[in-house]
């Protein structure tokens, strides 16, 4: 399993990709949108190779402070055996596997409801930070 990515929410996609990338040095990636409306854009470190997700959901449910944490993105080799383990250490899946590109995903929380990705990719000739949006 590796720690892929982290996933913020955000009030303002365009503003926080300019405070990140002009600000701190991150180099914008993919984006796009998800199914329920939302929208996503990777940012990636050009010297630690690491993700940091952006992700805005307009209209409902309403921004707060404190909702910054999206979710984090973990990279496993088997899915269903990864979750049922995942399940009996407590965790509760919040959204079933399905399948998305050449991917199969499940969101899942901790036992202390936060939120978890869980990504096995089903081609090696997709580079990771290549995926679709969570």
């Amino acid at each position: 399993m590796v720690l892929e990515y982290t996933g913020i929410r955000v009030r303002d996609l365009d503003r926080a990709t300019r405070f990140y990338t002009e600000g701190l040095g991150l180099r914008s990636g993919p984006s796009g949108r998800m199914a329920a409306g939302g929208q996503w854009r990777e940012l990636h470190d050009p010297d630690s190779r690491a993700i940091l997700e952006l992700n805005f959901y307009p209209g409902d449910p309403a921004y707060r402070e404190g909702d910054e944490l999206d979710h984090l993105g973990f990279r496993v080799d088997d899915l269903d055996d990864t979750v049922e383990r995942l399940v009996r250490l407590g965790a509760r899946v919040r959204i079933p596997a399905f399948v998305e590109g050449p991917d199969r995903l499940v969101f899942l929380s901790d036992p202390d409801g936060v939120w978890i990705e869980l990504v096995e990719h089903r081609s090696d000739d997709v580079p990771p930070a290549s995926r679709a949006g969570a």
